[in-house]
């Protein structure tokens, strides 16, 4: 019974003017969506607004350059620390959490440019990529490799609550 029903919602949902159901509906959970249908009815304040200046690699690369040098702790995840999309992320944010350190972070699946100006600066192809004081430390698994061993504490000790977070 369920699965019929899940077939029907999903024929629904194919077939309507939302867009594409991978964008909607993805491995039995919903996701948002970031496609709008062409709708003269859609106001602009729900259209989708790229949230980084594009068209420029060097205006990236600046924004990439700026967010590491402002945030003494940085990260470049799938979604943002209250709603991670991906498990690594997910792991990253609780080791950093950890700490009660400022984190900036920044979504990369809002941008695929931003993707590639963080790859291209760190020289690293994977996410979550994270950055404390200005030095590319790596990922969750290194986070969480340096949490065991004591060395991330270290890390951290001058990075107080009050300093400037995103």
């Amino acid at each position: 019974m369920a699965a019929a029903l899940s077939s029907r919602f999903l024929k629904t949902v194919r077939s309507s003017r939302w867009g594409s159901a991978s964008s909607i509906y993805q491995n039995g959970m919903m996701r948002y969506s970031s496609t709008v249908p062409s709708d003269s009815d859609t106001h602009d304040d729900f259209k989708p607004t790229q949230k980084v200046p594009s068209g420029s690699t060097d205006s990236l690369k600046d924004l990439v350059e700026n967010d590491v040098k402002e945030n003494p702790v940085m990260i470049y995840m799938k979604g943002i620390p209250e709603a991670p999309q991906c498990g690594f992320s997910s792991l990253a944010v609780r080791v950093l959490q950890q700490y009660n350190v400022p984190v900036g972070a920044r979504n990369i699946l809002e941008d695929p440019e931003l993707k590639n100006a963080v790859k291209s600066f760190s020289h690293w192809p994977t996410f979550p990529q994270i950055f404390i004081k200005g030095e590319f430390i790596g990922g969750s698994d290194i986070i969480l490799n340096m949490h065991k061993e004591g060395e991330l504490e270290e890390k951290l000790k001058d990075v107080s609550t009050n300093q400037k977070s995103q």
